[in-house]
């Protein structure tokens, strides 16, 4: 009894011990598929974060990922082009009625005057007379400014070019045949007075190969014509060019006529009427009798 009863109670033992091991290897089963699937968790979280670590980055200069995961080749933006700078047309290509900005700096010569750098093609036909325009440094005109009013009042067609004889063209250097100076009355007065014209800080004169312009009458014109500015300015241009080219003084034809060109008309009309161009636009020469 005694041997079988060891035996029963050694056999109620093997059981149980083969039950805490059949126990032990299902904890070990749970164990390992928590830790494979804790792994597996883990390796998709840290797959997932690297891809959104990769859209953002990828989004952030707007390059969007391929289907293969490779991101597509970036192609740089086009760069932004500057507008082409404006250019000013040259002289010859700028219409004779336009009129040039000031210089920024315009610099004088040795004896104070500025020189315009304006050139312009000929005018008229005939003998063509080159000239050049000098302003005198300081007055705050603009040199090329009062060399193109001057080349445009010449190129009109009632101005000396109406004969078809005579004919002119601006340059800024090179021989001339004439200078157009424009100057203080007091300088107007020293060169004309050294030539023996008296001009009393008020008219203009021609002397030899000098037309010169009085500043006070360019700017403020004359009280006996009755006309624009720009129109009297004309009538000192055509007057003393006139002069230079050979025309002598001329009187009314005749009350209420248009006064000639070379009429002194600062001094009078004597019943004509304020005119400041040789011809008229038909091309007739509006003249009148000589004047000693």
């Amino acid at each position: 009894m005694a041997r079988h009863a060891v035996s029963a109670g050694g056999a109620r033992t093997g059981t149980r011990s083969a039950a805490r091991a059949s126990r032990r290897r299902r904890r070990r089963g749970r164990i390992s598929v928590r830790l494979t699937l804790s792994t597996l968790l883990l390796g998709v979280g840290v797959l997932g974060l690297f891809q959104a670590r990769h859209f953002v980055t990828g989004s952030s200069i707007g390059v969007p990922a391929g289907a293969s995961g490779r991101e597509a080749p970036v192609s740089a933006p086009p760069a932004r082009q500057s507008p082409a700078p404006t250019r000013s047309p040259s002289v010859a290509q700028r219409p004779p009625s336009a009129t040039p900005a000031p210089h920024a700096s315009q610099k004088a010569d040795a004896d104070g005057f500025v020189i315009a750098k304006l050139a312009a093609p000929s005018v008229g036909s005939g003998t063509i007379r080159r000239f050049m325009v000098r302003v005198e440094d300081g007055t705050g005109m603009s040199a090329d400014g009062a060399a193109r009013e001057v080349y445009d009042i010449l190129a009109d067609p009632r101005s000396w070019t109406a004969d078809g004889t005579d004919g002119f063209q601006l340059v800024s250097a090179g021989s001339r045949d004439f200078v157009v100076v424009i100057a203080t009355p007091a300088t107007v007065d020293r060169i004309c007075g050294a030539a023996g014209l008296q001009t009393r800080g008020e008219v203009n004169c021609a002397v030899g190969s000098r037309v010169v312009v009085n500043l006070k009458r360019w700017n403020t014109g004359s009280p006996n014509f009755s006309g624009p500015l720009q129109d009297y300015r004309a009538l000192i241009i055509n007057h003393e060019v006139g002069h230079r080219i050979g025309h002598g003084h001329e009187g009314c034809p005749g009350p209420g006529k248009p006064a000639p060109a070379m009429m002194q008309q600062i001094h009078g009309l004597d019943g004509c009427a304020s005119n400041a161009w040789p011809y008229d636009a038909q091309g007739t020469y509006l003249g009148g009798p000589s004047v000693p």
